[in-house]
């Protein structure tokens, strides 16, 4: 009888670099919000006033505070960042009715209503935005645009038309041999303090490892360069408590945290076999032991023991930008694209297609700071999209979604919505040569 050696495949080259766009370096909680909004109209105003000058080329840009001086009522140009006033949103009163023990604030999964109304602002005024040639609910607070249109005499500007700043496009092109690039895992939502699907986590870790499947599937699982692991993957979800029983919360402390280090612990068992065989890029997740504003900052090496020793583990930020094998590829968490939803409040839009939008916006988190809790940033705007990446995703999503862009003639952009994996026990992989993608299943039926 003859016997066939077990096959050996070596993994595919990993060549990552972190942008560290969303480092925070030194922490100052002093500044006012306002500034972020500056920093990002800065940013922004040069590259919409070139589009909005080639879509109405022969009308006058005029700032808020010329557009109150002038007599008459022509058309014309106004460059400004908008404000959607929302009455069912958060504010800080639902959190002094918890502290006053009055009846707090429903918690609202859906900000909009028929009471919304919309203002641009820059540097000096705010005016109202009326008119029947936009939709509100199709814009967020945060966007930086253009509208065209004239003021009325109410003092309201009544809007014709309106541009944003559209993708941004990358100068350097890639240049690589096509044996090198491989294709890269995504997953998101493990959940591990929920998940009771521990036979998909194994098959999980051992199909990575390569200690399951057919030789012609191991040769393929050794292309995968590196696995981005997209937030949640502690916890999915917090309980949350009435204000009766507050106190009894507070009782129990001791025992919240005895379970928070026994699901971390989970975590780092769970990672440190993947992590000798295939690289991570770990980003914390909404729920996760992290800071809650946005940029999350990478979860702390005493969190996750084990794996921290390893050159081939990667801490990284939420959201988070980097290069993998000369591909750009960004993505979050979930909560800009989430709290998107919740302000707009289209149930037929998918998350997908905001996603899109937030290409077109050129800005990550377009909601942060007003309803995406957010680091109070003042001489500069981290979340201004400055590379337009190849790969972009949005972990945490309730199904998976795709679909390849054009952003200009000679570059396409991959969307792809991240399903939970403690609900779909589905992974996606994207080949970093031609952008395809394609979900891995790891249910057991």
């Amino acid at each position: 009888m003859e016997i066939h050696s077990p096959s050996s495949y070596d993994r595919k080259s990993l060549k990552l670099e972190d942008f560290k766009k969303f480092k925070i370096r030194s922490k100052n909680y002093e500044k006012q919000y306002c500034d972020i909004y500056l920093a990002r109209l800065a940013a922004l105003r040069d590259c919409i006033l070139q589009k909005s000058k080639v879509k109405w080329a022969k009308y006058e840009v005029v700032s808020l505070l010329e557009l109150a001086e002038r007599n008459g009522n022509d058309d014309c140009i106004v460059i400004g960042t908008l404000y959607k006033h929302q009455e069912l949103k958060p504010s800080v009163l639902r959190e002094l009715s918890e502290e006053l023990q009055v009846t707090p604030q429903s918690f609202r999964t859906n900000y909009a209503s028929f009471k919304d109304l919309l203002f641009l602002e820059d540097e000096t005024l705010r005016i109202k935005l009326v008119g029947n040639h936009m939709n509100i609910q199709d814009v967020v607070t945060g966007i930086v645009c253009a509208v065209f249109g004239h003021e009325l005499e109410n003092g309201a500007f009544t809007v014709i038309d309106w541009c944003f700043p559209g993708c941004c496009t990358n100068i350097a092109t890639v240049d690589k041999p096509l044996k090198e690039w491989g294709q890269i895992l995504i997953i998101s939502g493990l959940d591990l303090a929920n998940n009771t699907q521990l036979l998909s986590l194994n098959l999980l870790s051992e199909w990575i490892t390569g200690m399951i499947g057919s030789a012609e599937i191991q040769k393929q699982v050794a292309s995968i360069v590196c696995i981005i692991i997209a937030g949640n993957s502690v916890r999915g979800s917090v309980e949350t408590h009435n204000y009766k029983r507050y106190f009894e919360t507070k009782a129990h402390e001791e025992i919240l945290f005895k379970n928070a280090a026994m699901v971390t612990h989970k975590l780092d068992n769970f990672l440190h076999p993947i992590v000798q065989s295939c690289p991570i890029i770990l980003m914390p997740g909404e729920f996760d032991p992290s800071c809650h504003t946005i940029p999350q900052q990478s979860l702390h090496p005493c969190i996750l023991p084990q794996c921290s020793r390893f050159k081939s583990f990667y801490g990284a930020t939420n959201p988070w930008i980097g290069s993998i094998n000369s591909r750009i590829i960004a993505g979050s968490s979930g909560q800009p694209i989430m709290d998107i939803m919740k302000v707009a409040g289209l149930a037929d839009v998918s998350p997908l297609t905001w996603l899109e939008r937030t290409l077109y916006w050129r800005h990550y988190a377009p909601t942060a700071p007003d309803t995406t809790v957010a680091y109070p940033y003042s001489k500069v705007d981290p979340f201004v999209i400055t590379d337009c990446p190849d790969i972009y995703f949005v972990g945490n999503m309730e199904e998976y979604d795709t679909k390849l862009i054009t952003v200009n003639e000679e570059q396409v952009a991959r969307l792809i919505c991240i399903p939970k994996f403690s609900k779909t026990q589905t992974g996606v992989l994207v080949d970093l040569q031609d952008l395809e993608s394609r979900t891995i299943s790891f249910t057991v039926t």
